[in-house]
């Protein structure tokens, strides 16, 4: 069975790369009984991966029963998971046979398993190791033969240190990793799977199939998606039911996608796109991550310049970025002022010096570009409105921040428009 056959039978959609290594992953560890832990965030789609290996392996004529764990009460989970006899709690008035003892033979999906408490964890890690457990209320050991496939969007590096996952249960249930990607990471497919979620449902509610313009389409494939393929289904859903006409453009799929510009902007690792608490620091950072990717292309115009010194021998003055520098001088190395390079990417200026032509004399000056990152955000904050003429609406859209921090910039900087 080909990637392409599994896509079509378990109605997955999009060609990138890492959604197909996670699926020939998938189909290589199925006929093996190895544990198989998927991770990936919230609405990747992780629920059909324990359907790919449980149908192609040995044990797929046997019970295949999904858990979420995240939504069973804690003083319940063990008597769900394991069972329990009569009597063994108040309102336990007769023995019931927990999804390990149901699904032997078969294939047990736990969906969320990052939710386990701890106690559960214990029990959990005894099957994993021996298929021995006990029921809630008894004493005698039972045996189970069942295959666990496990899936979460918890960080475990960050879960095992602050003691709410252990570190042994994470090692056996993780015995095969599948990755799956988030949405942003396949930009690709984006398009694609808002097409076919349009066509299901303009079929389900009898109506025409809406269809993206140019731009609507390009501000969807650059969009963040927090909620990944979900959020994306949803908004195909509100749009074909809300909207009269069948063509969106660019302003009507705005309305549709939260914080459009804010989820366009790199944030560190584990923040949060929703709640009000956290506007500010998203607008101070968004601002930041702008002023140093600024600063690298400056950086990087700078090696250009000094890579055209090294090959030529020198350089017009007219091709630096420097307002403080006749046209008619050059640089050159001179002595012990020189350029080393040990890579493309790895230049080291030894004391460049100016030497005027005629002049007689050197004159070593220092040219030295301010680093300083509260100049580089007035410089990016006056540039914003010179190129949208005052208006303040579309400079905050273009920084990727909020009217109101931009105001507030203005006043804290004594911006004069």
């Amino acid at each position: 069975m080909t990637i392409q056959d599994i896509k079509i039978r378990f109605k997955i959609i999009g060609n990138n790369p890492l959604l197909d290594r996670a699926i020939d992953v998938a189909y290589q560890v199925a006929p093996t009984d190895l544990n198989v832990l998927i991770t990936g965030e919230s609405g990747t789609g992780k629920e059909a991966f324990p359907q790919i290996i449980h149908q192609n392996s040995s044990r797929k004529h046997g019970s295949y029963i999904a858990v979420n764990c995240g939504a069973i009460p804690e003083g319940t989970i063990d008597s769900e998971l394991f069972g329990h006899e009569k009597g063994a709690f108040t309102g336990a008035h007769e023995a019931r046979k927990g999804y390990f003892e149901v699904a032997n033979g078969g294939t047990i999906f736990l969906d969320e398993v990052g939710e386990l408490p701890l106690s559960t964890q214990a029990r959990l890690l005894r099957v994993l190791e021996t298929g021995e457990y006990i029921r809630v209320g008894s004493s005698k050991v039972q045996k189970t033969n069942v295959r666990v496939v496990a899936a979460t969007n918890l960080n475990f590096s960050m879960a095992i240190e602050k003691g709410k996952f252990r570190e042994d249960l994470y090692y056996r249930l993780n015995t095969v990793p599948v990755n799956l990607p988030p949405l942003r990471e396949r930009k690709g497919d984006i398009a694609l799977l808002f097409q076919k979620f349009a066509h299901d449902f303009a079929s389900k509610y009898r109506m025409p199939t809406v269809k993206l313009l140019p731009e609507a389409e390009q501000a969807l494939i650059n969009y963040y998606w927090p909620g990944n393929i979900r959020q994306l289904k949803n908004i195909a859903e509100q749009i074909s039911i809300i909207e009269k006409e069948r063509e969106i453009s660019l302003e009507c799929l705005l309305q549709y996608l939260p914080n459009y510009n804010v989820s366009n902007v790199p944030t560190l690792a584990g923040s949060s796109f929703s709640g009000a608490s956290n506007n500010s620091d998203l607008n101070e950072r968004e601002l930041l991550y702008k002023v140093l990717y600024d600063m690298k292309k400056d950086l990087n115009d700078l090696k250009k310049v000094v890579r055209d010194i090294i090959q030529s021998g020198s350089v017009n003055i007219s091709d630096l970025p420097s307002d403080n520098i006749s046209t008619s001088d050059s640089i050159q190395p001179l002595g012990a002022n020189y350029t080393e390079v040990t890579g493309v990417n790895d230049i080291k200026i030894h004391n460049p010096i100016i030497v005027k032509e005629g002049a007689g004399y050197t004159k070593p000056i220092e040219v030295e570009e301010s680093l300083s990152l509260q100049d580089k955000e007035i410089d990016m904050i006056k540039k914003a409105l010179k190129k949208h003429k005052g208006k303040r609406k579309y400079a905050a859209q273009e920084l990727g921040i909020s009217e109101r921090t931009l105001y507030r910039k203005i006043n804290e900087h004594k911006i004069e428009e």
